[in-house]
């Protein structure tokens, strides 16, 4: 083991220490980190790995006032020398990635980041957790975070997860659960994929104001729910043509010239951006039917509300509030504790997930007054202020105050194709004849 790495180990260690043995506001930021991130109540999550892994992110992107633990830790140590800083400052660029192991090096690894297809050699920074990792094989998928060490190679930092050697199919579900439970660290090493992740995003709202005329619109819910049929049917169109699919023919005549399966032809599709039950019910027609757009349906509870509001951002995506109005009706009143179950609706609005900042935002652009008296009265607190109080109150209640990647954002060309080979595989297995059944023995039961 070189130096820097061993110099590395060290620095690593004191770094935890200090975070864990800290006191005041530190250990204050540090609790307050773990009640937001922790995911250990979802029994996917090893408590222990997940808890290393928390600790090794706050490090670098947890906050004391304006400054992170790294910060501190570099104020608190005036001794360490000028390439001690170099090496810690430069750990503000470690990411949480899903790997694969590419090639196997005496002291490590070589690795691709499947998110992002970028290439690293990374090593263990201590002899143990070589050994540990000396069963790793060649496709080994890992989920870890890494750290720069010097302009050729990384460290592992914190916990390594191995997941095994994965498939295609199951590659593409352990990208989609990383992508739900990870998704800030989405594209963490390529900021120009993520920059253009959120410009697939904000195109998706202009097509969606340039066929309602609006970003706001209110109707009922049955009415909403054949305009947005519609309005998928005119992206699904569009999104077949990318994919070099023409929707005036049958799906046999498209195979027949393509000279491809129709089992491709749906993989293509699904993967252009038509969701697969579109997709299943589209092709699924037979004969010379031209292909047809099914129906979208909303939730019950919307389809048969009496009115909708719809909201739409180009980063927040689209929001559908069948109880909008009467909000807005609460802060129109004069008396507004005069108006049936208006401090339970204001209470709904605080706890639910899907009322997110950019409503309340908008709710307080609209009426600042208003809202800040019903606020300080539904919650007794005297003096509420919208502009020092109001984010920080939907803090309180885990709303974030940025919006998060939407699932209708585009992915790199490699995951397309990653995913659309999964599909087609999928597709394949289903096609076989399955053998009969045998009874389970073992683990198997």
């Amino acid at each position: 083991m070189d130096a820097i790495l061993e110099r590395s180990r060290q620095l690593k260690q004191d770094l935890i220490e200090f975070v864990l043995e800290a006191e005041g506001d530190l250990a204050v930021a540090l609790e307050s980190y773990f009640a937001v991130n922790a995911k250990s109540q979802d029994n996917r999550y090893d408590a222990a790995d997940e808890k290393n892994l928390l600790i090794d992110t706050f490090i670098t992107e947890g906050k004391v006032g304006d400054k992170t633990p790294l910060d501190l830790f570099l104020e608190s140590q005036p001794e360490l020398s000028e390439s001690d800083r170099t090496l810690l400052n430069n750990w503000r660029r470690s990411f949480l990635g899903l790997f694969a192991v590419t090639q196997i090096l005496p002291d490590g690894f070589e690795l691709i980041n499947w998110l992002t297809a970028k290439n690293y050699i990374v090593k263990p920074n201590d002899p143990r957790t070589l050994e540990e990792m000396a069963s790793f094989k060649l496709g080994e998928i890992l989920l870890t975070r890494i750290s720069p060490v010097s302009d050729s190679y990384w460290m592992f930092s914190g916990p390594c997860s191995p997941m095994g050697n994965l498939g295609k199919p199951k590659l593409a579900v352990a990208i989609g659960n990383f992508k739900q439970n990870h998704k800030k660290h989405l594209y963490s090493d390529a900021p120009e994929l993520l920059e253009q992740a959120w410009q697939s995003v904000e195109q998706f709202h202009q097509d969606f104001v340039d066929f309602f005329g609006s970003d706001e619109l209110i109707m009922p819910g049955y009415q909403l729910n054949k305009k947005l049929s519609e309005f998928q049917e005119v992206m699904t169109k569009r999104r077949l043509a990318a994919a070099g699919i023409d929707d005036s023919k049958s799906l046999e005549e498209i195979a027949k010239e393509a000279g491809i399966s129709e089992e491709e032809i749906k993989a293509a599709a699904e993967e252009a951006g038509a969701d697969s039950k579109t997709v299943s019910q589209l092709f699924g027609k037979k004969g010379n039917t031209k292909m047809m757009m099914p129906k979208v349906e909303l939730p019950d509870n919307l389809k048969k509300a009496e009115e909708v509001t719809v909201l739409a951002h180009p980063r927040w995506g689209q929001m559908f509030l069948p109880t909008y109005t009467k909000f807005k009706g609460i802060l129109e009143a004069e008396d507004w504790q005069s108006i049936p179950n208006a401090e339970k609706l204001i209470r709904h609005y605080l706890e639910e997930p899907t009322i997110n900042v950019f409503i309340w935002h908008r709710l307080a652009e609209q009426y600042p007054v208003q809202l800040a008296k019903v606020l300080e009265g539904v919650l007794g607190r005297p003096n509420f202020s919208l502009e020092s109080n109001l984010d920080s109150l939907l803090q309180e209640f885990n709303k974030p105050l940025e919006p998060e990647l939407p699932e209708i954002a585009s992915v790199p060309e490699h995951l397309h194709n990653l995913f659309q080979e999964a599909v087609a595989e999928v597709n394949k297995s289903k096609s076989k004849p399955k053998a009969p059944k045998k009874e389970a023995t073992g683990f198997g039961k």
